[in-house]
């Protein structure tokens, strides 16, 4: 009798062997027989998902965006409450929030690894310019909804433009990642976190400081 196969199962094992590879390997030498390999599967079971090296780094880059959203919904309803908490606890969340996007554990590590390989790979490559765009899209909409919230809070300096300081975190966010997964010996991750702090602190009203993150 055939063995019955969890789907989802098969696909959290696929892609926690994909990320260690693109960890590993780099994103552009990953191979299916790679990720095969490292998932302990042969790889006519791979092939079941896909069915080509293209496939498989849509896929990645994919599961990326679908794990960080899954945990960044986990931090949006304090968020949507901002106001009901005191200020330093509002900059606390707001960087909680946002220090999801950065790689401050070997989790978040892998997924800013392979938001960094994909990306490069969709500068010339336009298969993948529209997924790429999407991820770019997306994290200016977090930051812009963080600093609205925040704003309407009364949290922030008066006179603020939203628009340039949303464009001015998103770099910070991106300086951050790229330095923390190129350099970890020079940005280690509490450095990283600290930074991500400072900046909100810099933001906000005098007097309000936020808490180291964690």
């Amino acid at each position: 009798m055939p063995k019955h196969v969890d789907p989802e199962a098969r696909r959290r094992l696929v892609v926690d062997a994909l990320f260690r590879v693109v960890v590993r390997d780099g994103l552009q030498r990953t191979s299916l027989r790679a990720v095969a390999a490292e998932a302990e599967l042969n790889i006519g079971s791979l092939r079941h998902y896909f069915a080509s090296q293209h496939d498989l780094m849509q896929f990645a880059m994919q599961s990326m965006i679908d794990r960080v959203s899954s945990r960044l919904l986990a931090h949006l309803k304090p968020i949507d409450g901002l106001s009901r908490h005191p200020r330093t606890e509002q900059l606390r969340l707001a960087a909680a929030l946002l220090a999801e996007l950065l790689p401050l554990d070997e989790n978040r590590r892998a997924e800013v690894t392979v938001f960094l390989d994909f990306n490069a790979a969709a500068r010339t490559n336009p298969a993948f310019g529209d997924l790429s765009r999407k991820a770019a899209r997306g994290t200016r909409r977090l930051v812009r909804g963080v600093l609205t919230r925040l704003d309407d809070a009364g949290t922030l300096r008066p006179g603020l433009d939203l628009t340039i300081e949303t464009e001015r975190l998103t770099a910070l966010l991106d300086g951050l990642g790229l330095s923390a997964v190129l350099h970890p010996d020079v940005l280690d991750p509490q450095t990283c976190g600290n930074v991500l702090v400072t900046h909100l602190g810099g933001l906000s009203l005098p007097g309000d400081i936020a808490p180291l993150a964690r």
